[in-house]
């Protein structure tokens, strides 16, 4: 299963967000990366796309070949494509156990996925990518309730706001998935639209 391992401050830097989350080094020198970092970058159409897209791209931590293929899935169903990709986006199994708090960042919560410390509706998941929907229950696994991450989890939660459309319980260390979320509902500095444009073009 592929995915980027690279620094992901030199992208924050290259995109001009936090695709972290609290990322000290980044706040600290908030420009482009390189010998070139501080000029002036001619911004044209594609670029601006091309960065809209990166920006999600990386902020979910998904490879292109993925992303494409949320894009078809998105245009494919009802309403908005911009916002049905994003919702995709935001219904991974990685990305809910990182919005309940149970991860520092994403690509913490995609490291306990794999390793099979969850559950989803009494079914052990270690897929990244699985789609969360209306109602699940996500637990982590007995077994798992003691390890170190878990527990300051566990001590540290509420650190964070816990997005309107689930529920955490974390005495229990438990999920509850109330609906899928809307757009107004997903704070994610990315600019849709723009995703849309750039593959529409294609």
């Amino acid at each position: 299963m592929a995915r980027y391992t690279g620094p992901m401050t030199r992208k924050s830097r290259r995109l001009g967000v936090d695709l972290v989350g609290g990322d000290a080094a980044f706040e600290k020198r908030p420009y482009a990366p390189g010998q070139h970092g501080r000029g002036r970058i001619k911004e044209s159409e594609y670029l601006l796309q091309l960065r809209e897209k990166q920006k999600a791209r990386f902020t979910y931590g998904v490879m292109e070949k993925q992303f494409v293929r949320y894009y078809k899935e998105a245009s494919r169903r009802q309403g908005k494509t911009g916002d049905n990709l994003l919702q995709l986006l935001e219904c991974r199994l990685d990305n809910v156990v990182y919005r309940a708090g149970f991860a520092r960042t994403r690509r913490q919560a995609r490291q306990l996925v794999v390793h099979g410390h969850f559950l989803v509706n009494g079914k052990k998941v270690n897929i990244p990518s699985f789609q969360v929907t209306d109602h699940d229950i996500i637990d982590v696994r007995e077994k798992s309730l003691e390890m170190t991450p878990l527990i300051v989890a566990r001590e540290t939660h509420g650190e964070r706001v816990t997005p309107a459309w689930m529920e955490v319980i974390p005495s229990r260390m438990r999920i509850l998935v109330h609906q899928v979320p809307v757009r107004a509902q997903i704070d994610v500095p990315v600019q849709e639209q723009l995703i849309v444009e750039f593959y529409s073009k294609k």
